[in-house]
């Protein structure tokens, strides 16, 4: 990826609800927003510790339409999550333990984005191996800095 442009704060609320247990995570950097050719791009890195040390991946979250967004993360551990609402989508996730074949179901997709800022907020499930494996939500709330 090229150099990234660093003119918005973005924060980043998961929440994943298991077996009755909910856990949240918030996450807050600096990355790009653009639109182009009715594409709206939200980039930004991620900086993960891990055992070796810490890493950063690269995250790119497209959204085609109202109704099919895509979360890209390269360097280190890869994914692509194809979240299309009311549908059903194979998607794989690298993990540090190995890959897995996991199918997303998107329930919720609403967003709200201009190069002032806005959000996105996705509601999806997880199943691995045809088992329900976790309950999903992801917020990213995106504000442009220096107005």
């Amino acid at each position: 990826m090229e150099e990234l442009i660093r003119d918005y704060l973005i924060k980043i609320t998961g929440k994943q609800f298991v077996d009755g247990e909910s856990d949240t995570v918030v996450v807050e950097t600096t990355g790009h927003y653009e639109e182009k050719d009715s594409v709206k791009y939200v980039y930004y890195k991620e900086y993960i510790e891990e055992d070796d040390g810490d890493a950063e991946r690269d995250t790119t979250v497209e959204i085609k339409s109202n109704n099919l967004v895509s979360i890209i993360r390269s360097g280190g551990l890869e994914s692509r999550l194809m979240l299309e609402l009311d549908s059903e989508h194979q998607c794989l996730y690298q993990t540090p333990f190995g890959n897995l074949m996991i199918t997303v179901f998107t329930s919720v997709i609403d967003f709200d984005l201009s190069e002032d800022g806005g959000y996105i907020h996705v509601v999806y499930s997880l199943n691995f191996s045809g088992k329900f494996g976790s309950q999903n939500e992801i917020t990213i709330e995106i504000e442009r800095l220096n107005k």
